[in-house]
């Protein structure tokens, strides 16, 4: 498949009750796309997927698998986690809903396998799951940084099509994939990273930030690719410290709260172990959304 473009990660919106909102995140999803996003992703990192009941989660696999009937967007999953069995099994389930198009697999967080354990982790699943894996590379959170060298023999693996690569600077390893990116892979950006990746040549972003200012985030991606780097540069300038605002406290605390305050999400509520952002740093966040969304 062809990955390139703005793809969200969608946060699960819970009622005043503490339900999962189904009818609010079908509202969301769709709001993306009229807004121009190439996709959307259930179950990320962002949509708290940790502390989702399984019924939940299906939920909202429903909800995403019905707004792609609609649209014909791209449908992205997060699953897997860091046992390989489990997570082959997490990835075998989709099968259920044939609207997914991609499962998006993390490193596998907290055991540390060696850079080797990796790629057979994600050999093991590639090879089982029903849809094609977008790797997620995300070693702040994983503490289990790859080298180009692994990033390429990822990129070689059947079935594997792309990856997130949301490495918190811009490093040697990025730098070198990219200068030499591998043929029918796309590398995706992050948010704060997103403008200098794109301008390497990355195909697109998985950014929740693009919750907010969507049009914008499209037409920055769209510039880049377009090889347009004034106006890419232009369109971005806002977006880096937007996004880094929307990720001042552990995601996706402040980007609920910033939906609830422009009034796109009836409750702002994270379940724990993530708690409220300081309203100082929601204020602040506002601040950079009224900055961006404002030169659209």
């Amino acid at each position: 498949m062809e990955l390139s473009g703005v793809y969200v990660p969608l946060v699960t919106p819970f009622t005043p009750d503490g339900e999962v909102d189904t009818a609010t995140l079908e509202r969301l999803a769709r709001e993306v796309v009229a807004d121009g996003a190439a996709g959307i992703v259930a179950l990320g990192t962002t949509g708290e997927p940790a502390v989702l009941e399984d019924a939940e989660r299906r939920a909202v696999l429903d909800v995403c698998a019905a707004v792609r009937r609609d649209t014909g967007t791209t449908m992205v999953v997060g699953a897997g986690g860091s046992g390989t069995w489990r997570s082959a099994a997490e990835l075998a389930a989709l099968a259920a809903w044939p609207e997914v198009d991609a499962a998006l697999v993390p490193v596998p967080a907290f055991v540390r396998p060696t850079e080797a354990g990796v790629v057979a982790h994600m050999a093991q699943l590639a090879a089982r799951s029903p849809v094609p894996v977008i790797v997620y590379h995300v070693p702040h959170r994983t503490a289990r940084p790859l080298g180009v060298a692994t990033l390429r023999e990822l990129a070689a693996l059947p079935g594997v099509v792309g990856m997130k690569n949301a490495v918190p600077a811009l490093d040697a390893d990025t730098v070198t994939l990219l200068a030499d990116p591998p043929r029918g892979f796309a590398v995706l950006a992050g948010d704060v990273m997103a403008a200098p990746m794109l301008a390497l040549g990355a195909a697109g972003a998985i950014a929740a930030s693009a919750h907010l200012c969507t049009g914008r985030w499209v037409a920055m991606v769209d510039a880049w690719r377009a090889g347009d780097a004034a106006r890419a540069r232009e369109l971005g300038a806002p977006l880096a410290p937007l996004a880094a605002a929307l990720f001042a406290e552990p995601n996706p605390s402040v980007i609920k709260a910033v939906l609830h305050a422009t009034g796109r999400i009836p409750a702002p509520d994270v379940r724990l172990p993530l708690l409220p952002p300081d309203p100082a740093t929601v204020a602040a966040a506002l601040h950079r959304i009224a900055l961006a969304c404002g030169r659209e």
